[in-house]
């Protein structure tokens, strides 16, 4: 399993400290700037839209369903109990919502420069 995010974003290296900090299970983590994104059947559009994740067997999901899968496949029932509720309708769609919100105005949370450099490969 891969989890793609853009490194060049403070908020989202802020989220993923968290996550490696309280989150049992991290899979591979790399931020986009340093992959072959043609390799990993990428686009600069998707990985400056949001996280990416990828898993062995061809899965992918990127946004809210792939923060609500890394949440549900983690060894601690609480987690698992957080992401399998995150990825059920209507709470899915809420999410997605939300975090489309926070994605584009990440450069202005905790972490973010406030220049709004985060995702600027894009343009």
């Amino acid at each position: 399993m891969l989890l793609v995010y853009d490194g060049d974003c403070g908020f989202c290296r802020l989220c993923l400290d968290f996550a490696r900090k309280y989150l049992p299970f991290m899979p591979r983590v790399s931020a986009w700037q340093g992959l072959d994104l043609a390799r990993h059947g990428l686009t600069l559009a998707q990985v400056n839209a949001s996280v990416q994740l990828l898993g062995p067997d061809g899965m992918r999901a990127h946004g809210a369903r792939a923060v609500g899968i890394l949440l549900a496949v983690q060894p601690s029932l609480p987690w698992r109990i957080l992401g399998n509720v995150a990825l059920t309708p209507p709470i899915s769609w809420v999410a997605e919502v939300v975090y489309r919100l926070v994605s584009r105005y990440r450069h202005r949370l905790p972490g973010g420069t406030g220049a709004g450099t985060c995702g600027i490969g894009a343009k």
